[in-house]
């Protein structure tokens, strides 16, 4: 049994804050949990379960990931944009140009995430989360296709993007230069096993394909802790 891609999970120092802003400015359905965890549920059946847990690291640099947010028209953009800083974003500079479309922002915890203009072809197919941008190699987009069996729908240049067969947001890849890893991700994947899985099976095909298992090895939560080729942490849910 494959691995479905259950969740992009946030580090946060204040978690239901974030779902907060996040579920504002997206729209999703809120829910929170137990010690201090929250969820922002799916927008369509093929989007993305967004879960926030409590995290301290400091942020010493530029996220590998980031989310683009589509825009339907130039009108659309700007009340994004406008609906971002009324719930607590700011406009950051990480060298995007004047001439460039797309707006880049910080959420309130300080990871990046990008408007992107009307008309993005490329993103045309998935919905108001066009994309999780991640800084990787050819390699890692490879292993992912591979992992979630999502299949490759860009492979140019050393860039790579994957999306699931039944549509929703892309994930993509652009590199090389990868950004130097510095410490734990902010953002990571949560993988999920269907119930009759075998989950040794399941952690040796991922290692096979070139996963390793992570030094803490399991969560307290009975995840299994492993590190992607590019050395990003997921983790996969026992049944």
């Amino acid at each position: 049994m494959t691995s479905q891609l259950f969740a992009i999970r946030f580090h946060a120092h204040r978690p239901t804050g974030l779902a907060r802003f996040w579920s504002g400015l997206l729209g999703g359905e809120l829910s929170t949990g137990p010690d201090n965890e929250a969820a922002i549920l799916p927008l369509d059946p093929a989007g993305l379960r967004i879960r926030f847990v409590p995290g301290q690291e400091p942020k010493t640099g530029r996220n590998r990931a980031h989310f683009d947010l589509t825009s339907a028209s130039p009108e659309d953009q700007l009340q994004t944009v406008a609906r971002a800083l009324e719930l607590g974003a700011r406009h950051i500079d990480v060298g995007q140009r004047p001439e460039d479309g797309h707006v880049v922002l910080a959420d309130p915890d300080d990871n990046e995430f990008c408007v992107i203009e009307a008309g993005n072809k490329f993103l045309a197919d998935t919905g108001v989360i066009g994309a999780l941008a991640c800084d990787g190699t050819r390699e890692v987009g490879y292993f992912w296709s591979e992992a979630l069996r999502w299949p490759l729908v860009w492979d140019q240049d050393q860039e790579t993007a994957i999306q699931s067969p039944h549509g929703g947001p892309k994930i993509t890849w652009g590199g090389p230069p990868v950004a130097p890893k510095a410490g734990t991700n902010r953002l990571s994947f949560e993988l999920a096993l269907p119930a009759d899985a075998d989950v040794e099976a399941e952690i040796d095909r991922l290692i096979s394909l070139g996963a390793v298992r992570a030094h803490a090895g399991e969560g307290e939560d009975g995840r299994v802790l492993l590190l992607d080729p590019d050395d990003n942490e997921f983790s996969v849910q026992r049944p």
